[in-house]
């Protein structure tokens, strides 16, 4: 396993990805969705993460039509005000296309099965959703995904796998926005949804002020099983 750049072509342009690859000379691969916080270490340890469990995992810069190579973290205020920022400028629907391209990308890389599965974080959440319902991504996991409800009609298009992580606390998604994400999805066998009692926005990031080990590491056990299953 190792860190390595790629770059993405798309007729808009194009941008990097980080790419951590797994010991196996084949394997599924696995799109790694940021936060607002760009490619940063957070996004870069969850692909080392997931290449140690076995996949092959791309890290897209999806604010690169914004500012590439954005890389900040969550511990001061200054990168807290310019991670809104960038959120507020961002085109979701054009970020769903990059993360399409990301997919075409590395289904083609010689050392891909040919699954390919998603797994998003906070605006990454709601991007892992839209890769389910936008895409031909063979499988997605969306942790506490923000927006989600505003976009329960396209739950429809679900043809493949998906797995959400809830925090029941979240402050980004109040108690009625979970009720209609659960209301949406709920006749969908495709679908699994766990809520974690108590626990506030993103409690699986490494180093955030409302991480929580202990679910942290439940949340992700049943993200390796589920992607296991879904992309073989």
């Amino acid at each position: 396993m190792s860190g390595e750049r790629m770059t993405i072509h798309t007729p808009d342009g194009a941008f990097g990805a980080y790419v951590a690859r797994p010991t196996a000379d084949k394997a599924p691969a696995v799109v790694v969705i940021q936060e607002i916080f760009g490619v940063n270490a957070v996004m870069r340890g969850v692909a080392d993460w997931l290449a140690s469990a076995g996949f092959l995992a791309v890290c897209p810069d999806l604010f690169w039509r914004i500012e590439p190579g954005i890389d900040i973290s969550d511990q001061s205020d200054a990168e807290w005000k310019k991670a809104f920022e960038l959120y507020n400028a961002f085109d979701v629907d054009a970020g769903v296309k990059d993360i399409a391209a990301t997919i075409d990308a590395i289904r083609q890389d010689p050392h891909c099965s040919g699954k390919v599965g998603a797994v998003g974080f906070c605006l990454g959440g709601l991007l892992a959703y839209l890769t389910a319902t936008r895409t031909d991504a063979d499988a997605a996991v969306g942790y506490y995904g923000v927006g989600i409800d505003k976009y329960v009609a396209e739950a429809e298009k679900l043809a493949q796998p998906l797995l959400l992580h809830v925090a029941e606390a979240d402050q980004f998604v109040p108690p009625p926005a979970q009720a209609l994400i659960k209301d949406a999805l709920a006749m969908h066998s495709s679908v699994e949804l766990y809520t974690y009692p108590g626990r506030d926005h993103a409690f699986a990031r490494v180093g955030g002020q409302h991480y929580d080990a202990a679910d942290a590491k439940l949340a992700n056990d049943r993200t390796l099983a589920f992607l296991k299953k879904a992309l073989g």
